[in-house]
């Protein structure tokens, strides 16, 4: 059944040590598998297939792993690359921080073992084991090259691993003290002989017999507790039938008194309705005399109201004809008050002109006398001014015609602006003061 590997000195020892870990951790995974299936209990920490489980994989783990020789890093344990998962495989996270939480833990050894108990309670060491083994430019940091877990035996031993799913585990990893554990190989559970054979068969036909004993024990006491209920139902419902019958009278009570009730409310009904049928014929014969009077009253309101619709008819013509007028006198007034500023304005023009003239006649009356002056100053030149002063007075008569002429149009203007505003003024319906009125304004 084992195989010892004892082979010619020549072969590699270290392939003998892979190949004799091998075989042991299948020895171990197989007849823990078997020995749980048969025993058919959720195994505990001291189920011995299961404690030398353990002790196989932590001599796998250890094979090849590099000492450390820094003061402050772990001294050749497995607690290093199992805490390297957590950065490789996020749900192992939460394994991790409940290794470090618990108290009882003072070496890094008793972390490793703590967390591969976890691990298979938890059904993924196979998972958490296999993301490992992939990372090997990783793993070269702990283990040799000639590792276990560097060569292909490693990856064997984690799918075998995965068998282990089907087991089910209640380990209390927080009162055990696994720093202080000795782990070493117990080879007499995988000798087997007839005795043991014959032996390990009476200890399970034994176990069947005692399950099935507790089993009856169990369903025993299960149905003591069912006729213990039962009868405690029994007598719940015989109170509640009782209450029930009870209650049962009182509402057949109730009912008489209510078909009483409904008696009296149905003779009491009938009177209101005869009451209501009368009131509602009296109200009927009210309502039609008063229909016959709205009627009345809407013929005649009909008729003031088309009266009234023909006076705002008129009165609206009457208002647009007073409105149209009103727009007219206002255009006449806009052109009167235009008529206006144009006569204004050249009554202004020919005021300056006046003036301009004016001044020319007062510069010819100063020439005159200065020439006079000098005309008797000087009897030299007399002819020569006399010349000039007839010319003068050809220009001052000739102004002065200019004079007259500018004055006679002036009066003429003047005579044509009061006819105009006369007028207009008529036109425009004014009073008799604003026509004085506005004809003296005209005239100044």
């Amino acid at each position: 059944m084992f195989n010892f590997s004892l082979l010619s000195a020549t072969k590699d020892p270290t392939a003998v040590e892979r190949a004799n870990l091998l075989n042991m951790a299948k020895l171990s995974i197989k007849g823990l598998i078997e020995s749980a299936l048969s025993f058919g209990r959720t195994l505990d920490s001291d189920y011995p297939p299961l404690q030398q489980f353990f002790v196989v994989m932590e001599h796998c783990l250890k094979h090849g792993l590099k000492v450390r020789k820094s003061f402050l890093s772990y001294n050749k344990t497995i607690w290093g690359p199992l805490e390297l998962v957590e950065k490789l495989y996020p749900e192992a996270e939460e394994i991790g921080a409940s290794v470090r939480d618990l108290p009882g833990l003072k070496t890094p050894l008793g972390r490793a073992r703590a967390w591969l108990r976890l691990a298979l309670m938890q059904k993924k060491m196979a998972d958490y084991l296999r993301c490992l083994i992939l990372q090997r430019d990783l793993l070269s940091e702990f283990y040799e090259y000639h590792a276990l877990m560097m060569e292909e035996e490693g990856a064997v031993i984690v799918g075998l691993l995965v068998g282990l799913n089907v087991i089910d585990a209640n380990l209390c990893v927080k009162g055990e003290d696994l720093d202080s554990q000795v782990g070493v190989i117990d080879f007499s559970m995988y000798l087997k002989n007839e005795e043991d054979i014959g032996n390990k068969e009476r200890n399970v036909q034994i176990a069947a017999i005692l399950d099935q004993k507790n089993y009856v024990e169990e369903l025993n006491r299960q149905l003591n507790s069912t006729v213990s209920s039962l009868h405690s139902r029994v007598d719940s419902l015989e109170k509640s039938n009782t209450k029930l019958i009870e209650e049962l009278a009182i509402a057949k009570n109730n009912i008489i008194k209510l078909q009483e009730e409904n008696h009296q409310l149905r003779s009491e009904n009938k009177l209101i309705l005869m009451k209501t049928q009368q009131h509602l014929e009296v109200t009927r014969v009210d309502v039609e005399a008063e229909l016959q009077t709205y009627k009345h009253s809407r013929q005649g309101l009909d008729a003031m109201y088309s009266d009234a619709r023909r006076q705002l008819r008129d009165e609206s013509q009457l208002r647009q004809d007073v409105e149209n007028e009103l727009s007219v006198q206002v255009s006449m007034k806009h052109e009167i008050e235009l008529a206006m500023k144009l006569l204004e304005k050249d009554i202004h023009e020919k005021q300056d002109t006046l003036i301009g003239l004016r001044q020319q006649l007062e510069e010819v009356k100063a020439i005159n006398i200065e020439m006079y002056q000098k005309l008797q100053g000087s009897e030299d030149g007399l002819k020569e001014k006399n010349e000039i002063i007839s010319r003068l007075e050809e220009k001052t008569s000739k102004i002065t015609t200019a004079m007259k002429q500018l004055e006679q149009s002036d009066n003429d203007l003047l005579t044509q602006t009061r006819t105009i505003a006369m007028s207009l003024v008529k036109c425009a319906g004014s009073d008799t003061q604003d026509q004085y009125k506005l004809v003296k304004d005209i005239s100044f």
